[in-house]
């Protein structure tokens, strides 16, 4: 229960921080972009009012994940032998009271925006939504790695208060540029509005880059110390996830900054490029805060010393060697595994075999994908088009593999088996696996007719990776299983960077197509090639 408490703590924390996003940054962003340039036009009542719904949804959100953490993930996570949830002791606590805080003061963000939406101009009702939003991200202080250092405290309290300012600014902002795109296109003669609004949010993500990068520089220096910490921890390969994706989200950006300060007309400078850069901007954004709260899971690599494995070890892992192609028998690892729920014991050399041959395996699938996928590009084997086909393979063989101690290989029945975290993790794997291999083949036969369909590939391939990022962090402490779990980093990067490549070769002309459609099939090829070389020992 305490893993599954775990994975449910860091999704929920970032749903949280998306939704801050959406609030605070909501705000910054209606007071500094949208007010400024919609004056006099028609676009102006409306934006306002759709960036206060907005605000105040993501208010309501980050009070009821929070509600959720303080109330029951964590009172779950502390029950003693008795099934006895510690909540009033918990609640005692620092830590809980600045979550009690966080709760009141995003429903009064709430409220407030409930107050601007009869009333969008009034700056009293603004000026009360920058004080809750400042109390806020102060707030969010004492909820951070920094409130339990023993040292430089109240350095890195202020630090990582600038630093998450950057990243709600960043988000918060895309978050409601999309849906500012979604309405200026209904409007006759508001390109010239949209452009101005275009142009205030690059100078607001500029500004944010500011607060993100010098405050995690800083933080990454206190946290990590050390290029053995950056590498050999859980917390280094995730900050490193943060920054594979980060940059990549920095080049989308600057695309369309380059785009917007062309010398051409306004209609060649909103075509379909800058719309597209910006959606998957935004994806890479909610990706890489979901990355971030992974860390609140994780020691800092400062405090990690006895189980921290050395660059050596942890470069062993992706050297490639020949792939396990044969599995030891069922019986023989039952014979030997603990019971299905004791997820702390001691693996055993079977163990390793099975997992080991179950990933070969599966890497041949997706290398196999992946190779047909960049033939059916090259538009000379129509045949290779149907290599959708293969995931539904990849989906009965992780069905019946995945979990050999539960149901349909080992004692443990289906529905018992459910309720282990990691069991569930991946017969949702398994569903998504399915769902990939369905929609894609049938977009590629021509089977969906419907143009939003086109995009659940991507879509599902993107959650996919971002799920992947949240995958059994709570154990990245002990170094076995750190140096097992390595390549989810990698992978779960890349399997984002196919849904966001995929994203836009469909958004975009077919003459911008050809670069991120390299992209993502390379994207899948290379995760083929993590899980066929991957190793446990």
């Amino acid at each position: 229960m305490t893993l599954l408490a775990g994975f449910l703590d860091v999704l929920l924390r970032g749903v949280g921080s998306i939704a801050l996003a959406a609030a605070v940054g909501g705000v910054v962003y209606a007071l500094a972009v949208l007010r400024p340039v919609s004056a006099g036009s028609p676009l102006g009542v409306p934006t306002l009012a759709r960036a206060v719904a907005l605000i105040g949804a993501g208010a309501v959100l980050v009070a009821a994940s929070e509600a959720l953490v303080l109330l029951l993930i964590h009172p779950w996570a502390l029950a003693d032998e008795r099934g006895r949830w510690p909540l009033a002791e918990f609640l005692g606590t620092e830590y809980a009271r600045a979550g009690l805080l966080r709760i009141v003061l995003a429903l009064g963000l709430w409220a407030v925006s409930r107050r601007l939406r009869g009333a969008v101009t009034s700056g009293r009702a603004w000026l009360a939504a920058i004080v809750v939003s400042a109390l806020l991200m102060i707030d969010a202080a004492w909820l951070a790695h920094a409130v339990g250092r023993l040292e430089g405290r109240a350095s890195l309290m202020t630090v990582t208060v600038l630093h998450q300012l950057g990243a709600v600014l960043w988000v918060g902002g895309l978050i409601h540029l999309v849906g500012f795109a979604l309405l200026w296109r209904r409007y006759r003669d508001a390109d010239a509005v949209a452009l101005a609004v275009l142009r205030r949010v690059s100078v607001l993500a500029l500004t944010s880059m500011v607060l993100i990068l010098g405050p995690g520089l800083y933080l990454a220096w206190r946290y990590i110390a050390s290029w053995d910490g950056l590498i050999g921890t859980g917390y280094g390969v995730m900050v490193l996830t943060k920054v594979a994706l980060l940059a990549a989200a920095v080049v989308l950006g600057a695309l369309n900054l380059f785009l917007l300060r062309r010398p051409a007309t306004e209609a060649t400078r909103l075509n379909l490029r800058v719309p597209a850069f910006i959606e998957a901007e935004v994806g890479l954004g909610l990706t890489l805060l979901l990355a971030a709260s992974s860390l609140t899971s994780l020691p800092p690599s400062v405090d990690v010393v006895a189980d921290r494995a050395a660059p050596s070890e942890v470069g062993a892992r992706f050297v490639p060697k020949i792939p396990r192609l044969s599995s030891p028998p069922v019986g023989q690892l039952l014979a030997v595994a603990a019971p299905i729920e004791d997820t702390l014991a001691t693996r055993q050399p079977a163990e390793y075999a099975w997992s080991e041959y179950n990933h070969h395996t599966a890497g041949l699938f997706v290398v196999l994908m992946g190779v047909l996928a960049l033939l059916d590009r090259t538009g000379r084997a129509r045949w290779a088009r149907h290599w959708p086909l293969l995931f539904l393979g990849l989906a009965a063989f992780l069905f019946v593999r995945n979990d050999p101690r539960a149901w349909p290989l080992g004692p443990a029945g289906f529905w018992e088996s459910m309720r282990l975290p990691d069991v569930l993790q991946h017969r949702l794997v398994v569903l998504l696996v399915i769902a990939l291999g369905v929609f894609e083949w049938l977009v590629r036969t021509g089977r969906i007719t419907r143009p939003a369909w086109r995009f659940a590939f991507p879509v599902l391939c993107a959650t996919g990776g971002a799920l992947l990022l949240t995958h059994s962090h709570a154990m990245f402490n002990l170094k076995s299983e750190f140096l097992a779990e390595v390549s989810h980093a990698p992978m779960g990067v890349l399997a984002v960077f196919m849904g966001w490549g995929r994203w836009l070769e469909l958004r975009l002309d077919p003459a911008d197509r050809r670069l991120p459609g390299m992209i993502w099939s390379a994207s899948l090829l290379l995760i083929g090639l993590i899980l066929l070389f991957y190793r446990e020992t």
